[in-house]
């Protein structure tokens, strides 16, 4: 590991609004922000450009970028301390244990932003998307809480809107061109380091928000959507 890195690494240690694998989060985050404001996830959050900037657009509500790589959460959570944005945290854990961090029902919205796509289908269930996620999602998220998707790719976002389709999910919204759009919600008007790369050179951003329905199916569910999964990915 570089010099640069491990200084970094050191000094998250000493950042209050990070938390690193904490052991005692779930269902004491209200105590963390000192408040009961609706939480909202960015998850794989890099750098946090995203939950920084819902932080601004949204003072009264608490915002916290997930990811497992330390050196990218100190460039957002630096910037926060910077800003003073004291509703904006970051929790350094992997995605797949979310459900240690959070209690049933105390998260109220969660982003997507540009995430790896996970293009080949033998990492399928590697998107964050994909079905073994949002089972995820459902056990923190409170009834009829959003998922966002905002993505360069349009294989993902595809993807996305098959599997919300299969399980019945809640549509609200989608779009194949978010700028093309007469009006831009300020939300999605945020914008990310890796969407200026435009790396899948599409020229295009695609979003889409829906919520989870109660259940996510059944085993005989997901031969189904394996089938149509196969089938969608020209296999």
């Amino acid at each position: 590991m570089g010099q640069k890195k491990l200084i970094r690494f050191a000094e998250l240690k000493s950042f209050q609004n990070v938390l690193e694998f904490p052991k005692d989060a779930s269902g004491n985050w209200s105590t963390i922000f000192e408040n009961n404001n609706p939480i909202t996830l960015e998850l794989a959050c890099g750098k946090g450009e995203y939950a920084l900037g819902l932080g601004e657009l949204f003072p009264d509500r608490n915002f916290i970028g997930v990811d497992i790589k330390g050196n990218r959460i100190w460039v957002g959570a630096r910037k926060a301390l910077q800003q003073s944005l004291s509703n904006v945290r970051f929790l350094r854990a992997q995605i797949e244990r979310l459900a240690d961090f959070f209690a049933p029902q105390e998260v109220n919205e969660i982003w997507i932003t540009f995430p790896d796509p996970q293009l080949r289908f033998s990492k399928a269930k590697k998107r964050l998307t994909h079905p073994r996620f949002l089972r995820l999602y459902q056990k923190i998220l409170v009834p009829g809480g959003l998922i966002h998707l905002k993505t360069d790719s349009p294989a993902l976002y595809s993807f996305t809107c098959l599997v919300a389709e299969h399980y019945q999910c809640n549509i609200h919204a989608k779009s194949e061109d978010v700028y093309g759009q007469e009006i831009v919600p300020p939300s999605l008007s945020i914008k990310t380091h890796y969407e200026s790369l435009d790396i899948a050179g599409s020229n295009r951003i695609y979003y889409c928000s829906f919520s989870l329905p109660a259940s996510l199916g059944t085993e005989i569910t997901d031969q189904s959507f394996k089938d149509k999964l196969a089938q969608h990915e020209g296999l």
